[in-house]
């Protein structure tokens, strides 16, 4: 089984080098959301269901991933979109995160897959105005695309955190991700801030994997833990929430995945962090021998 993990890691390193050699991708200029915290007045934002896809940037040509590599959808997908950039989610139904990832990885589209797919747009990135002043163009846009696999996100507003928890709990019961706050006072920035939050039962982020750790006890001869690194350089091992296939065939070395956890101790390491999935739809190499 050790053998097997040496095996994905090599194979990661070569494909990694492959995609090196082929040109390195630039991220797309995105806003990115902040977790929610006490003290935000609601009055500011408005409401949407945060939807667990993959995040895709239309640049008014090609669509591409958060990471900057080319999505390749079927013709009649992108057929007759604006020239403007439009900011959203490739969504293919609530818990279906993998088929989404599966479907949009593929450098030959799979047609009917395709067909299952939407493009939930939430912002007009190129838009001078504030979100307030967006969100009318951006229905607007979309109307007037009549496709039913582009659809603009339902925004309204929430009377207060009581109600927003609520809101947080139906969703989430009804198998929804969370939620997502976008301040309406907001000009689109592709940075991280507060103008875009994430509302969750559980708090989440995104890790790289650095090393394997083996495993010990029932879990001799195979992975017993992830050591990852987060943004700011914490390292820390993941072990909890792996299943047996995961163990087996770990997520590559270099690749990104998510985690869960609730709250940081003093030196900022998460606690009862657990593993959650692999980041396939932020993982720069795309290989295309997985379907």
């Amino acid at each position: 089984m050790i053998l097997r993990i040496a095996v994905c890691a090599l194979a990661f390193v070569f494909l990694a080098s492959f995609s090196s050699a082929q040109g390195q991708s630039n991220p797309a200029p995105v806003m990115l959301a902040n977790a929610y915290h006490p003290g935000v007045d609601l009055n500011d934002y408005w409401v949407s269901e945060k939807y667990d896809g993959i995040r895709a940037y239309w640049d008014g040509e090609k669509l591409l991933t958060r990471g900057g590599e080319l999505i390749h959808p079927p013709a009649w997908f992108i057929a007759g979109w604006p020239k403007m950039p439009l900011d959203g989610e490739l969504w293919a139904g609530r818990g279906k995160f993998s088929e989404a990832v599966s479907t949009a990885r593929r450098q030959v589209p799979d047609d009917a897959a395709w067909r299952r797919m939407r493009f939930m747009v939430f912002d007009l990135p190129a838009h001078a105005g504030s979100f307030d002043q967006r969100l009318p163009v951006l229905q607007s846009t979309v109307n007037k695309l009549a496709l039913p696999w582009v659809q603009a996100v339902k925004q309204f507003k929430v009377s207060d955190h009581r109600a927003l928890q609520q809101l947080l709990k139906v969703t989430t019961k009804e198998g929804g991700e969370g939620l997502m706050l976008h301040r309406g006072s907001s000009l689109y920035r592709a940075e991280r801030n507060d103008d875009l939050l994430k509302v969750k039962l559980h708090e989440d982020a995104e890790a790289k994997v650095i090393a394997y750790v083996p495993g010990k006890g029932k879990h001799q001869g195979r992975l017993g833990a992830l050591l990852v690194e987060t943004a700011t350089g914490q390292r820390f091992k993941l072990g909890t929430g792996l299943s047996d296939a995961q163990r087996e065939a770990p997520p590559p070395i270099g690749s990104l995945v998510t985690y869960r956890y609730r709250g940081l101790n003093d030196s900022g390491i998460p606690r009862f962090a657990s593993f959650v999935r692999s980041r396939d739809d932020l993982n720069a190499v795309n290989n295309t021998s997985l379907k």
